[in-house]
């Protein structure tokens, strides 16, 4: 009955192993994703047992990645984007650079050649929307100067993503794949008869076609969709906003990704920005918050049943150095970049976490290089490996950061008094050199340092039973 209803039997097994071992991986003080992975390495085609449909479980991971796309378009405005584009357009882009030279380097040092080389780097400089959101969003960091910058680099990221979908097929065989040269675009002709070359066509539609999605969107896209939103709000029918919302969060990143080349995940994300116009984009958030959560989980089961773990035992070193070239150099690559454009070292140590995995681009690019004949099967192998080790690191980065920033917290010497409150009628005296801070224990320390040094303070604390 099961192979009747394969999308059905794909759903359960993956939310109810997931469900099931997310627990267990908590319970161990491990993140519930960990758990998430391992279930789809059970019901994946490398493992014994129940094997869900693995064509399924990608598409359905798609729907969360849009989901999940959409619902931060709904609170990243065109403000927030403009005003991290000096940092994360240079940033991501050098970034990419780095990371794709060493792990291009890595793969001809297996033996790959340089085509197999620059697609295996490409994979592994691209960060995983998914993971990326989920971090920022557990630590309500999304709507921080530190969040913006890193959505700010992922939306950079994956626009160079796109761009190498398209330009990849027709250099194919100047990179040594055995996909013919040619034009990867239809209906070509007026660039032929133009004299261009097939791959300066193709960036030229490419470029075209990106920009006309985006113009789009935002001339034509702000005055319609938060109009139509705010007409099925008045409807007073909960079902139909709900659908709506949906439907415009569906409906535009299909359209972005088949009418003008634009990935799934880009399309969403400004629907999401042109919907956040709307005084209603926070009930629209509200409204596709579970299906996020629950389509998420099926992201992470799908990546889990794509890793065969036999990449453990045949090729340990070569993961190794593939895990090291996404989880460390990619990772000191993004945090000197950060660094040099004059931030403080918690933003840098947060975007270099952010970063330190792979995704869904990565495994589409994998999927293409194969096909291509450029990237042979043990390097799709390794970048699936470093995508599942890598995620699962990634959590114990963020870990580490707020290690380093307790570590660092002032303490309070043993014996050091606390300064006393002052009366209610002091604040007037001390309103040329007051200093007011929370109370409890970081506040206590900054009071009491500032004390030993002859300043006034004034300690406003709600809990004055404390």
């Amino acid at each position: 009955m099961l192979h009747d209803t394969p999308l059905i039997a794909t759903i359960v097994a993956g939310l109810v192993l997931a469900c099931l071992f997310g627990l267990a991986a908590q319970r161990l003080r491990l993140p519930a994703l960990a758990g998430y992975l391992l279930a789809g390495v059970l019901i994946g085609p490398f493992t014994p047992g129940y094997v869900a449909d693995q064509h399924l479980a990608s598409e359905l991971a798609e729907i969360g990645v849009i989901l999940l796309m959409f619902g931060v378009g709904l609170h990243f405005s065109l403000k927030d984007l403009s005003a991290v584009k000096a940092i994360a357009i240079p940033g991501a882009i050098g970034q990419i650079l780095a990371a794709t030279l060493i792990g291009a380097t890595l793969g001809w040092g297996l033996g790959w050649g340089w085509g197999g080389g620059l697609i295996f780097g490409l994979a592994l400089s691209v960060a995983s929307t998914v993971v990326l959101l989920r971090a920022l969003q557990d630590r309500r960091l999304i709507e921080t100067e530190r969040g913006r910058i890193a959505v700010g680099w992922l939306i950079v990221e994956d626009l160079v993503m796109v761009l190498a979908l398209v330009l990849l097929p027709p250099l194919a065989g100047l990179l040594g794949g055995t996909a013919p040269m040619r034009a990867a675009v239809e209906g070509s002709a007026l660039f032929h008869a133009l004299g261009l070359s097939p791959l300066l066509a193709t960036l030229l539609l490419t470029g075209f076609k990106v920009v006309s999605f985006v113009t789009l969107m935002l001339i034509v896209g702000r005055r319609v969709i938060p109009r139509a939103l705010q007409y099925v709000a008045g409807t007073g029918s909960r079902e139909l906003f709900s659908l709506a919302v949906l439907a415009i969060a569906l409906g535009v990143a299909f359209g972005s990704a088949h009418l003008f080349g634009v990935s799934l995940a880009l399309g969403a994300f400004f629907a999401g920005m042109v919907m956040a116009e709307s005084p209603l984009s926070s009930r629209a958030a509200s409204d596709t918050l579970p299906l996020r959560d629950a389509f998420a989980v099926l992201f992470f089961v799908s990546v889990g049943m794509l890793f065969d773990p036999r990449a453990l035992i045949e090729a340990p070193l070569a993961l190794a150095a593939t895990v090291a070239i996404i989880v460390g150099a990619k990772s000191l690559v993004a945090y000197g970049i950060v660094r040099s454009f004059g931030h403080d070292r918690q933003t840098a140590l947060t975007i270099a976490a952010s970063l330190a995995q792979i995704g869904e681009f990565s495994f589409i690019l994998a999927v293409l290089g194969t096909s291509l004949g450029l990237l042979p099967a043990a390097g799709q192998d390794l970048i699936l490996g470093g995508a599942m080790l890598s995620i699962l690191v990634n959590p114990a980065l963020f870990r580490g950061i707020d290690w380093l920033a307790r570590r660092r917290q002032p303490e309070l010497p043993d014996g050091a008094p606390v300064p006393e409150v002052p009366p209610a009628d002091a604040a007037t005296e001390l309103a040329d050199h007051v200093v007011i801070v929370g109370y409890g224990r970081i506040g206590s320390q900054v009071a009491a340092a500032l004390a030993r040094e002859g300043g006034q303070v004034l300690v406003i604390d709600d809990q004055p039973e404390r």
